[in-house]
């Protein structure tokens, strides 16, 4: 049962003789209520709904800029890291022991310049025998082609020829006889007694039998052996050796005197050389190049031999000797596997092995990282929107957060077409190039403006002021507040037509439409756009 609670102020009631009771005081009680809501109400009204002692905001959100002559750079912005304008990781082909490994980290070393050296012990048999291979190869086919085509190996005359073309032969075949005939031996017997005194290279008188003629000879040989000669006399064989003036034959008779001895017999005339040209393969005959009678020279061929087999075997050397080629260039390549030299000039960056380490071939990883630090460069993704306003040449400019403070210039050395797309926006690589690069070290991050184009005292308004039909609203009489800092009445302004010239990420040039401190109104509300260059 609940407790009724009373107002300590109101009366008790008393008894129907007594006084009346006072009414409950519940209007009261609303009142104060309501005062609390009003006050509630007030205070919201003072601290938000009051006006401010500040002035009002400009009317549509505008606020006067002046046109005033400004230098503008229209650039292409972007960020990237630097990295060494040639890099190389130095690997191996071949495995074994490091003979010797004579650079260190740090070093400057020129295109070439050894690096290691391994030990190259079979790689050499290897080669050697490569090249064995091969010149027993090429011997072969030389060969080959010689007996294909046979000729005379000392000069003379065709006494026979013993072959028809069309006709097969076999090694050894005899093809034609040749006879040397210009110059013509005679031997004569002498008294062993006069004998002793005939010396080669004297002069000889030769008489010929039958006509008497004489032509001069020379003595070419004296026998130191004493034969029985007619009527049991002791004699020795001289050969004298005649220039055939060109009637002498083989086998003519003749007699001869050295000086005051005579001989002591007559002999025949014979052919200073003979030869008898034989097939060294087999084949057909395909053609004669000569007929008897004919004089040749030394290495004059005489025929032509060929057909299928033959052929054949020539194709079959020279397949051996291409094979043989290919093994010595590959035995060649394995053994410059093992001497290890610099791809490129630069610095040395790291140095993995040492003299005295055995690595095994590819797996060994990189041997030495080398940096031709001669100058950087720096890749910049550039939007298609800018691309074609970038060109090889241009200037530069590269800041670093690294190296606060300091700007370094470079130049685009390759803008490449090779553009990457990602949702549904391409890229196109831009390669930059600094040769003067101070403190830069590969691998830092930096910031990077292709220089554009360059205006100097251009008239200028702000990007934002300009709409996008290429019009500004320009500030007339009574569009601005007597300060002049806000606009008071935006109807009044004047909606003008400019021509634009070069811009930047902030300002664009107007070349007509505007004077030198005239007021544009820029939009409040316009964020910077992110194009770096307006064209008009």
């Amino acid at each position: 049962m609940e407790t009724a609670q009373l107002d300590p102020q109101e009366t008790l009631p008393q008894t129907d003789a007594g006084p009346v009771l006072a009414p409950p005081r519940r209007k009261k009680k609303w009142l104060k209520w309501l005062f609390l809501a009003l006050a509630v109400l007030l205070a919201a009204w003072w601290f938000l709904l009051r006006p401010r002692g500040s002035a009002p905001l400009p009317t549509g959100q505008y606020l006067p800029a002046p046109a005033a002559v400004r230098d503008l750079t229209a650039a292409v912005s972007g960020s990237g890291a630097v990295r060494p304008v040639e890099s190389y990781e130095v690997g191996a082909l071949a495995s074994g022991e490091i003979l010797s490994a004579p650079f260190e980290v740090g070093d400057q070393i020129q295109a070439g310049a050894l690096l290691y050296q391994l030990d190259a012990g079979d790689a050499q048999a290897s080669l050697e025998q490569a090249q064995l291979t091969l010149r027993q190869a090429q011997m072969s086919y030389d060969q080959l082609t010689e007996a294909l085509a046979p000729a005379a190996s000392v000069a003379g005359v065709v006494q026979e020829v013993h072959v028809r073309p069309g006709e097969l032969v076999s090694a050894g075949t005899a093809l034609a006889d040749l006879a040397d005939t210009s110059v013509l031996r005679l031997t004569l017997p002498f008294q062993s007694a006069d004998a002793a005194g005939i010396a080669p290279g004297q002069s000889a008188q030769v008489t010929l039998s039958g006509t008497l003629e004489t032509l001069p000879g020379t003595v070419e040989s004296v026998s130191t052996a004493d034969l029985v000669g007619a009527g049991g006399a002791l004699v020795r064989q001289v050969t004298i050796r005649v220039d055939n003036p060109g009637a002498l034959t083989a086998g003519g008779a003749a007699t001869a005197s050295v000086g005051d001895i005579a001989c002591a017999g007559s002999g025949t005339f014979e052919a200073s050389s003979r030869q008898t040209v034989t097939a060294q393969t087999s084949g057909e005959v395909l053609s004669l190049s000569v007929s008897a009678g004919d004089r040749v020279a030394a290495g004059d061929v005489l025929a032509q031999l060929g057909g299928t087999a033959a052929d054949n075997a020539l194709a079959d050397a020279a397949m051996a000797v291409e094979s043989a080629q290919l093994s010595l260039r590959r035995a060649q390549e394995a053994l410059e596997d093992y001497t290890i030299t610099s791809p490129i000039s630069g610095t040395v960056i790291e140095k993995n092995f040492k003299a005295g380490d055995k690595m095994d071939g590819m797996e060994a990883g990189a041997l030495a990282v080398i940096y031709d630090l001669s100058a950087l460069e720096l890749e910049l993704r550039v939007s298609e929107l800018d691309i074609g306003a970038v060109q090889p040449g241009q200037e530069v400019v590269i800041t670093a957060e690294a190296l606060p403070g300091e700007t370094f210039t470079g130049r685009v050395e390759r803008v490449s077409i090779n553009g990457s797309t990602a949702d549904g926006f391409t890229t196109y690589p831009v390669t930059i190039l600094l040769e003067n690069f101070g403190g830069l070290n590969p691998g830092m991050n930096v910031s990077a403006d292709i220089i554009i184009s360059r205006t100097e005292d251009a008239l200028c308004v702000p990007v934002e002021a300009v709409d996008s039909s290429g019009a500004v609203l320009v500030a007339g009489p009574g569009v601005l507040t007597e300060d002049g800092s806000a606009v008071a009445d935006l109807s009044k302004a004047e909606r003008r037509e400019v021509t634009l010239g070069a811009g930047d990420e902030d300002y664009v040039e107007i070349t007509s439409g505007l004077e030198e401190g005239e007021l544009v109104l820029v939009p409040v509300q316009s964020a910077g756009g992110g194009l770096t260059a307006i064209g008009g």
